[in-house]
């Protein structure tokens, strides 16, 4: 391939794909405005119109804000490539230390990661002090704000820094299939990431109390008891110092499984619809969707890797991209910068198959528990989240990970039939 023509592929790539993700959400858009009037017939009795219109209005207000973040995004990626950005980052960086050595492509990488975080922070401001509040969900301050942003850096420094050194030590000393090496460090680091992250990381930004209703916790332990899953506690999270969404989840890995409630969830449910909702979450286990995708996303990334080691020894990739300067930690940035450009057809794959693992944990919670308490723990929680009942059907095939509302809980109510 030659360089003019990669340029050209990539650049119509990029334009076609954010032009067809705003014409996505701006159909999204009139597909919610049209029917913000009239809630859904079989929601009829549980939702009010003022929820409805919130739930509408709130779509709105995050699409338009997805506009600018598909632009912003779009001319960031030009920038950075046939902009310049990285060709002049790279040469800064060289004024202080060697291009090819570890210190100067570490310091090369991490300046994209920050310079990205910067450019995307006033886009998470608005989305938080404004979006978020003006429909009442954020509950964050700007001084936690804050401490959560200084926190996350020094997060990002103690293990970014040192995992991009390793990335590209591998790179350099293991020869031409050190994308193999680089595959098994990045598993066994996801691996360490799983068993140190809910006792370790996790706590440094919220507050985890065990469980201490004995009513609710007598619910969940027969649960857990006949679905066979053993955890290492259950632990309410403090999610309404930041947001009045609600959620459960477990996490963690083998002996450090951890099952974890929002406290704004517990203030919304029954203990009957708490335990619908987990053994929602328990059917991913059981089904095992999370091992599924594990292996899954494995296998991508073997690929990906050996992808960027072809990519690697091909001019074109770099002058293609607007940059004259090759190795390692260039490849390595162009790559990551490249890749959401042309992965973006995977998009409604992935949301396809996670839809259809959503239908298996809705079943499984269906046999473990109470079918109609997770329709009734469902449409609580599309009220409270302000979620549209409404959304348009191909941007919902696209996007969406879990099923439409009427077609979710159409799911449920045919196994009460």
């Amino acid at each position: 391939m030659t360089d003019t023509l990669f340029t050209s592929l990539f650049v119509a790539v990029l334009l076609v794909t954010a032009l067809f993700k705003l014409w996505l959400g701006r159909r999204h858009q009139k597909h919610v405005q049209a029917h913000r009037e009239h809630v859904p017939a079989e929601f009829a009795q549980q939702i009010s119109l003022a929820a409805h219109h919130k739930a509408a209005d709130y779509t709105v207000a995050r699409l338009r804000l997805a506009r600018i973040d598909i632009l912003l995004s779009a001319a960031w990626i030009l920038l950075l490539t046939l902009g310049g950005a990285l060709q002049w980052l790279h040469s800064t960086w060289t004024a202080l230390w060697p291009a090819g050595t570890l210190l100067h492509g570490t310091a090369f990488l991490a300046s994209i990661g920050v310079l990205g975080a910067l450019v995307d922070l006033p886009l998470t401001l608005y989305r938080t002090f404004v979006t978020e509040a003006r429909f009442g969900f954020n509950k964050m301050t700007l001084a936690l704000f804050l401490a959560d942003t200084a926190k996350s850096l020094v997060l990002a420094a103690l293990i970014g820094l040192p995992l991009i050194a390793a990335v590209l030590w591998l790179v350099n000393v293991m020869g031409a299939h050190w994308w193999w090496s680089v595959w098994l460090f990045w598993l066994g680091f996801n691996v360490l990431v799983l068993l140190v992250w809910p006792t370790f990381i996790a706590p440094l930004f919220n507050r985890f109390t065990p469980l201490e209703d004995e009513r609710l916790r007598g619910r969940i332990d027969a649960l857990l008891a006949r679905c066979g899953f053993r955890s290492n506690g259950l632990f309410v999270m403090d999610g309404s110092r930041r947001s009045a969404h609600g959620n459960a989840y477990f996490t963690g890995f083998g002996q450090s499984k951890r099952i974890v409630f929002f406290d704004t969830l517990l203030e919304t449910l029954e203990p009957v619809e708490v335990e619908a909702v987990l053994a929602h979450e328990l059917g991913h286990f059981k089904r095992r969707h999370v091992t599924q995708r594990l292996i899954v996303m494995s296998a991508l990334m073997l690929g990906v890797l050996w992808l960027l080691s072809i990519l690697m020894e091909a001019p074109w990739f770099f002058h293609g991209l607007g940059v004259s300067a090759q190795g390692t930690a260039m490849a390595l940035a162009l790559f990551m910068v490249a890749l959401p450009v042309f992965s973006f057809p995977l998009a409604p794959l992935m949301s396809a198959w996670s839809r259809r693992n959503e239908f298996e944990a809705d079943s499984y919670a269906a046999e473990q528990s109470d079918a109609q308490a997770l329709i009734s723990a469902l449409v609580k929680l599309y009220r409270d989240n302000a979620s549209t009942l409404t959304p348009d059907p191909l941007y919902s095939r696209i996007y969406d990970s879990h099923p439409p509302a009427s077609i979710r809980i159409h799911h449920l109510q045919e196994r009460l039939s």
